[in-house]
């Protein structure tokens, strides 16, 4: 198989992919949290602010976003 058609097929299989914004269960009903998109594009993590929508998000490395998840979890952000 050749490198093109490779690519073409990969196009074709992202196509398919259904992307949507998700937030934390931890958040309830209220809307005052991030979202991210869910899955994920390759090596990105993409985010937004759930009360703004429409506006600009955030792409972050996800290998960036998955430390700074670690380090939530392990309670160095104190709330």
């Amino acid at each position: 198989m050749n490198d093109s058609v490779t690519r073409q097929g990969q196009a074709a299989l992202n196509e398919t992919i259904t992307r949507v914004w998700r937030k934390s269960s931890y958040s309830g009903n209220e809307n005052a949290c991030l979202e991210i998109l869910t899955p994920p594009p390759p090596g990105q993590a993409p985010v937004r602010d759930s009360k703004e929508p429409d506006d600009s998000m955030i792409v972050f490395k996800a290998e960036v976003w998955l430390n700074f998840i670690a380090a939530v979890r392990r309670g160095e952000f104190p709330i």
